[in-house]
């Protein structure tokens, strides 16, 4: 088919126009204006004749990521201009300094910084450790690289069905991994919203039209619902003379999914699909009463539950959000989240700290400024493992906060769960390290105790205390962990410095050279990863030196007998000389075609044939089968995309998998022995093992079966389900 190119520029001008049109924050000076179409034109050149997998030209790619930015997110001139010309110095000839010559040295520096982390996150690749600094490097320098860099990622997600399956796959990972919890960070409900959405769509395409559809049918009767439930609320704020505008939000199809997930129910359910919002406007001084005010309107007609009740207003959330949230009971005896806030806490809650600046008082330090430079110290003090430093990060990217306050009444913010150890980290790094315990509201604790919001805590510290390893079982915050383990590093290098001491007089003793090739004879016998590792145990006793007697010394090296060879991989079961059961090379095709390799059935997941599978290349165990939606598939995928490869099974033999299922029902008499009798009698499936459980007239029981393939097992998760008596069967992975 012959493509008009006169017709598709005339709608590439079009996608330009709308996009400056939806520009509602950018002032649109006739500077401005002559910057932007001066972009958009180099952009234009520089990819021309290029076009994207769906075969539109990839023009369209860096006007749409312009309009994320500008229409949804609410950014200025700099960061559409910046958007236009994103891809340009990755994919093109033009380069940083000519971009500096053209639009100047900041527009350059933010380019600079989103081609650092397209070096590494694009379709070829995925998320590296390392990488994931340079995100956050970015982000601490001009925040604006990170925001262009989610709304790069949104649009790609909208456009990922042209992308082959594994592909889908290793990006939804990564959204899910990274993109979205950043997005939820920095405040963007509605872009952290949809990652999540379209996340799920690739990941559990049959859930997601599930939920869809069935959200699609419900659709008239919420409608009706809420707007009944609303009517005695607005006679009541119309009477007050308060202007308001009220709406129903609906949950998002992740959020519902993830509860459907969690509390094991099925759709119908799930009572909160649905939050009604109250939007006031009114003057900044006046915002906190007047949410209030509202509060008192909907409790007169709704019973609220006390325990439900959020002021996020009082006290607002990393990610600057501020609302007034409770729930109460609707006269059908259905809870109903309320949501009460101003006009502009809701332009925050929705464009998060996008929006903040506009309403930013001269002076004032954000709470995202705050932010901000925690992310610059952890950077500056992390030493530990990237991929620590990964998952420590994590772990307050999502976390709801908790509001501590020292004996002197001030205020400390931490993540839900943190310990009392994790306050005095927050409190100083020597209070951390030297503390003893902790007394929480007058009551001595222990350091593991963890902290509820509103307690008063008083660190007791010793000198003579030091960070122990056990502590990094309990802190939460990735402050707390990276100074324990810098300083348990360091103490270990003490320590071994002891032990290499110990090791050089043993070595003279017994006229043995100490080289290299005999530590790592060591290091090999005793299993340790480093000499370091070696002269720590040494240091501790844990190492017995008496075993140097058994090993041959040949002009001053050491030479273990084989005898000891043998024993060295007998114990660390390098080789094993017991039976094996049967393993199915010819079930898989792993890689390009190739099916004589070595692998094993991942026990997180246990796939059987039938599951969609990926092969997962380990450092000491070969390759393993994942499902791909094992629960440790994300990571996997996200931060070893390089060790992952394609895996498909092939129907060429019957052989026996095992497969967990888990039944719920009513308890009576008889019921075990009609589930054995149609696993055993009517399918002639065999049984490796059973359990039941009984309580307040309600069974659970866990059966591991041996099957054939998915199909195999569907088939018998569907008898039992029929079965009287039996409420649900599900098939669990571990």
């Amino acid at each position: 088919m012959e493509i008009d190119l006169e017709k598709e520029k005339l709608e590439i001008e079009k996608a330009y126009q709308s996009m400056l049109d939806s520009a509602k924050f950018c002032k649109k000076t006739p500077e401005n204006l002559a910057r932007i179409k001066k972009a958009f034109d180099v952009a234009y050149e520089a990819h021309k004749n290029v076009r994207r997998k769906s075969g539109e030209p990839y023009i369209y790619h860096p006007i749409a990521v312009a309009r994320i930015c500008a229409e949804e997110i609410g950014l200025g001139a700099t960061s559409i201009i910046c958007s236009l010309l994103h891809d340009t110095v990755e994919d093109t000839d033009l380069t940083l300094e000519d971009v500096a010559n053209m639009f100047g040295k900041k527009e350059a520096q933010i380019i600079d910084g989103l081609t650092k982390i397209s070096d590494v996150i694009d379709f070829n690749t995925s998320i590296q450790a390392e990488n994931f600094r340079k995100i956050l490097l970015t982000l601490s320098e001009d925040v604006r690289v990170i925001l262009i860099k989610l709304a790069d990622r949104l649009h790609n997600m909208r456009t990922l069905s042209s992308m082959q399956r594994d592909k889908q796959l290793k990006i939804a990972s990564e959204t899910l991994f990274l993109y979205a919890p950043m997005a939820h960070r920095l405040g963007l409900h509605n872009i952290k919203t949809e990652l999540e959405d379209l996340s799920l769509k690739i990941q559990e395409p049959e859930a997601f039209e599930e939920i869809q559809t069935k959200l699609q049918k419900t659709q008239e009767v919420r409608t009706r619902f809420i707007n009944k439930f609303s009517l005695p609320i607005k006679k009541a704020l119309e009477e007050s003379g308060m202007k308001f505008e009220i709406k129903g939000r609906p949950k998002s199809i992740f959020s519902i999914w993830n509860k459907m997930q969690k509390k094991q129910i099925p759709f119908e359910e799930v009572y909160d699909l649905f939050a009604i919002r109250i939007i006031l406007e009114s003057e900044p001084q006046n915002e906190k009463t007047d949410c209030w005010r509202a509060y008192s309107m909907v409790t007169d007609f709704y019973q609220p539950n006390i325990d439900r009740l959020r002021d996020w207003i009082s006290v607002p959330k990393a990610n600057g959000y501020e609302s007034l949230q409770t729930t109460v009971m609707s006269p059908t005896g259905k809870w109903v989240e309320v949501q009460i806030r101003s006009k502009r806490m809701d332009e925050i809650a929705e464009n998060g700290f996008a929006a903040h600046w506009k309403y930013k008082e001269g002076g004032e330090e954000s709470r995202f400024d705050k932010w901000i430079g925690q992310i610059k110290e952890l950077l500056e003090n992390h030493n530990a493992d990237a991929l620590d430093f990964i998952d420590d990060f994590k772990l307050n990217l999502y976390n709801e906060e908790i509001f501590i306050f020292t004996p002197n009444g001030d205020m400390k913010n931490l993540p839900s769960g943190a310990t009392a150890l994790d306050f005095a980290f927050s409190v100083h790094t020597q209070v951390g390290e030297h503390c003893l315990g902790a007394k929480v509201n007058n009551k001595l604790v222990p350091l593991s105790y963890e902290l509820r919001s509103g307690d008063q805590v008083e660190i007791l510290t010793s000198a003579k205390q030091r960070p122990k390893e056990d502590w990094l079982g309990f802190v939460k915050t990735h402050r707390a962990k990276s100074k324990i383990k810098a300083c348990l590093n360091d103490d270990k290098k003490d320590i071994a410095e002891t032990g290499k001491e110990i090791l050089e007089k043993e070595f003279k003793r017994l006229k043995i050279a100490y080289q290299n090739i005999s530590l790592k004879e060591l290091q090999t016998y005793y299993k340790v990863a480093s000499t370091t590792d070696l002269y720590f145990r040494v240091a501790k006793g844990e190492i017995d030196l008496n075993h140097l007697k058994a090993f041959e010394v040949k002009k001053g090296v050491l030479q273990p007998k084989k005898s000891i060879r043998s024993r060295v991989t007998n114990i660390f079961g390098q080789r094993s000389f017991a039976k094996k059961e049967k393993q199915s090379e010819e079930m898989l095709v792993i890689g390009d075609n190739m099916q004589q390799l070595d692998y094993k059935l991942a026990t997180c997941c246990n796939p059987i044939p039938g599951d969609e599978v990926f092969g997962f290349v380990t450092i000491n165990e070969g390759i393993k089968i994942h499902k791909t939606k094992c629960p440790n598939a994300v990571q996997l995928l996200s931060n070893y995309a390089y060790r992952v490869i394609k895996a498909r099974w092939i129907d060429e033999q019957k052989i026996a998998f095992l497969a967990g299922i888990k039944i719920l029902g009513i308890d009576d008499v008889g019921i075990v022995n009609n589930i054995t009798q149609v696993i055993s009698n009517e399918l002639h499936v065999n049984m490796r093992s059973i359990s039941f459980d009984s309580h307040d007239g309600i069974f659970e029981g866990m059966i591991t079966v041996f099957v054939y393939d998915t199909t195999h097992l569907d088939s018998l998760i569907k008898k039992l389900d029929k079965l009287d008596g039996v409420t649900r069967v599900e098939r669990v992975d571990k």
